[in-house]
């Protein structure tokens, strides 16, 4: 009867384990990598972008001297323009994490006069959390028409989001919840 009580437990705690695991997945990019989010050096922020892979799930984290900088996400002619105006959030903690929720772009810049026009911004483009095999779209989602701009091709909406990511997502976090509940609640 021990044996069997305390073999329950060690189940229950791998299971809370496994299931915390599954929430934290995500990767935390900081922008800028160790030179953080600055206009000094000349950073190319497209380069530092186009070497990661950043996925539904994934933070984005901006490091950065909030008495010089911030951080406005902004929607994309604003970004084109630089035009801090009219911003989707802004941030200016200094150590900003950014949840990316959604599959599409995510355009970031400093609002601070001058500084994106000297290359203080970002752009990322998020995935989906591919979760198993997927279908392959078929030829004529990539067929270019006069309603379909190539920038419209490459970024999807909210209502295209993977509702098979949010599902486990929300799955590993009920199960969390619940086997956090058990083993606090009725293990100890």
């Amino acid at each position: 009867m021990l044996f069997r009580m305390a073999f329950d437990k060690k189940i229950v705690a791998f299971l809370l384990m496994v299931a915390l695991f599954g929430v934290s997945l995500g990767a935390v990019h900081k922008v800028g990598d160790s030179k953080g989010w600055t206009s000094l050096g000349n950073i190319d922020y497209s380069k530092w972008a186009s070497t990661k892979s950043f996925h539904v799930g994934d933070s984005l984290l901006f490091e950065y001297n909030s008495q010089f900088h911030n951080v406005k996400q902004v929607p994309h002619n604003d970004f084109q323009s630089c035009n801090a105006t009219s911003a989707i959030a802004s941030y200016t903690s200094g150590s900003d994490s950014v949840p990316l929720k959604r599959p599409g772009h995510f355009y970031f810049l400093c609002g601070v006069p001058g500084h994106c026009q000297a290359g203080q911004k970002v752009d990322v483009l998020v995935t989906a959390t591919s979760v198993g095999p997927s279908a392959s779209p078929s030829p004529s989602a990539f067929a270019s028409s006069p309603a379909n701009s190539p920038s419209e091709l490459l970024s999807p909406g909210p209502a295209q989001s993977s509702a098979l990511s949010l599902i486990f997502s929300e799955l590993s976090l009920a199960l969390s919840s619940f086997v956090t509940i058990f083993v606090f609640g009725f293990a100890f």
